[in-house]
């Protein structure tokens, strides 16, 4: 399952740096798909949608810290835990319950978001 950042998020900007596939943004910044990956142009999303990967994309959050679901892999074929939640000082780094992937799922997202 994805990650999701909680509203304890303090904006201490811990796990940006530590996230394999940039799936992680400041408050009100605008994203891509292309960021940091392998993507560009038209592409299909694991979930079978079809996205322009260098269009940018409206926040997920305005006020924290947030992550990209269909850019986060847990780590999986990186780390053995999610970074994100290892260095968070308020643990709000958490599973995404509404996002369960198995881990084959997720090292499917890995590969297709680094050209692999």
């Amino acid at each position: 399952m994805a990650i999701i950042i909680t509203d304890e998020c303090i904006n201490c900007d811990a796990c940006v740096a530590e996230c394999p596939n940039n799936a992680i943004y400041e408050p009100d910044q605008e994203w891509a798909f292309s960021d940091e990956t392998a993507l560009s142009g038209t592409v299909t999303l694991p979930n079978g949608e079809e996205v322009d990967a260098d269009e940018m994309n409206e926040p997920v959050s305005d006020e924290f810290y947030f992550i990209v679901p269909d850019k986060c892999t847990e780590c999986k074929g990186f780390h053995e835990e999610p970074q994100c939640a290892s260095v968070c000082p308020v643990d709000c780094c958490i599973p995404d319950e509404d996002r369960v992937e198995s881990e084959d799922e997720l090292l499917e997202k890995k590969a297709w978001l680094h050209a692999e």
